[in-house]
């Protein structure tokens, strides 16, 4: 997809102008976060073997923003890109999904972040991936550079532990954004445990991600991510570890995902099973989970079938290479998540499938 490229001035930092100037009603999600250009390899190999790569983009919080937007949401992204070609073609990518992109700003001085990474079917041990994002616009974001009005006008403000590990300015930035106020939106936090963001590793991680994780009102954290930063082996360990939020959404990996509400201690929550899925590459699924049980969320469906919408979501991006997918349309979404327990145990879903002239398998 493509757009115009926003305008180019001497500014220190500017408001991008892409896209419209005015909304007509005001969003239904915002993300803030830093999105790169990420560059996927043209054959499996060692980078140091690949000879081309082809240009992607890549963010936790814009996948959901891209996800949440395809979904028929209205949406804004906020984030910090760079005055450079990557900038340009970070913005005009999301803003074709039908994102909102005005709040982005441009800093003439710090780069763009991009990323490679190697061909997914490789062994797990042999995968690379490399960040080039030291110092990017995005890790200017800080309370001053992103006024508190641009990210609390929409209903629901999603985040990432990501953003706090960029910087110590962005650290403060979402440590204001998660803590309590009157009239804020609901803040959905995403856990997002990356060990090469942290110096300190868990040690120094788990504390900080443990505080803004209790400032919000709905948590996404994957069981292997809540172990390795806080030794917590079950999700009625990370329900205790986090009494503040509304709702700790723990995901388990092909187990599925359990949504654990207020008086869930016992860990028994809602339980829902993932789908069978033919994996194209991994990158992007939580990111989509996210999403599509925001989505549900916010159309007021019941716990099991917002985990089923989030299942969707994820196998979307999960049957595609790269980390965004376009979602099955509503309709189709709906069809599905209103499976019986049954017909849904059976799923299996492959490359195409959010297609709705393409097959979905059940034995």
């Amino acid at each position: 997809m493509s757009g115009h490229a926003p305008p180019d001035t001497s500014a220190d930092a500017t408001t991008d102008t892409s896209a419209p100037s005015h909304a007509p009603t005001p969003p239904d999600f915002v993300c803030l976060g830093e999105s790169m250009v990420t560059f996927l390899p043209s054959r499996p190999g060692r980078l140091a073997d690949v000879p081309s790569f082809a240009r992607a983009i890549g963010g936790a919080e814009s996948n959901v923003a891209c996800a949440l937007a395809a979904a028929g949401h209205r949406v804004k992204w906020v984030g910090r890109v760079g005055r450079d070609g990557f900038g340009h073609h970070l913005v005009e990518t999301i803003g074709a999904y039908g994102v909102d992109v005005t709040a982005v700003t441009r800093d003439p001085h710090r780069p763009t972040g991009v990323y490679f990474r190697t061909d997914e079917d490789r062994a797990a041990d042999a995968h690379e991936v490399v960040y080039y994002r030291a110092g990017s616009a995005a890790s200017a974001m800080s309370p001053t550079t992103v006024p508190y009005d641009s990210v609390a006008d929409g209903r629901v403000l999603h985040l990432s532990g990501i953003t706090a590990a960029l910087s110590a300015d962005c650290l403060a930035l979402v440590r204001q954004l998660t803590t309590r106020r009157p009239e804020r939106p609901l803040v959905s936090f995403d856990v997002n445990y990356r060990p090469a963001l942290w110096p300190g590793g868990a040690a120094a991680a788990g504390p900080v991600l443990r505080e803004l994780a209790r400032g919000a009102d709905l948590v996404f954290v994957g069981a292997d991510e809540a172990e390795q930063v806080w030794g917590l082996t079950s999700p009625a360990a990370i329900r205790d570890a986090l009494p503040e939020p509304a709702l700790v959404v723990v995901k388990l990996g092909q187990a599925g995902a359990v949504a654990l509400a207020d008086g869930d201690t016992d860990g028994a929550g809602t339980l829902v099973r993932a789908p069978r899925v033919d994996v194209v590459a991994p990158v992007g699924a939580g990111d989509a989970f996210a999403a599509g049980f925001l989505s549900a969320t916010l159309r007021g469906l019941d716990m099991a079938t917002r985990l089923r919408h989030g299942h969707l979501m994820a196998a979307a991006a999960l049957t595609v290479p790269g980390d965004v997918a376009v979602p099955p349309r509503r309709a189709h979404a709906d069809r599905l998540a209103a499976l019986d327990a049954a017909a849904w145990g059976t799923l299996h879903l492959g490359p195409g499938w959010t297609g709705e002239d393409q097959e979905v398998r059940t034995p």
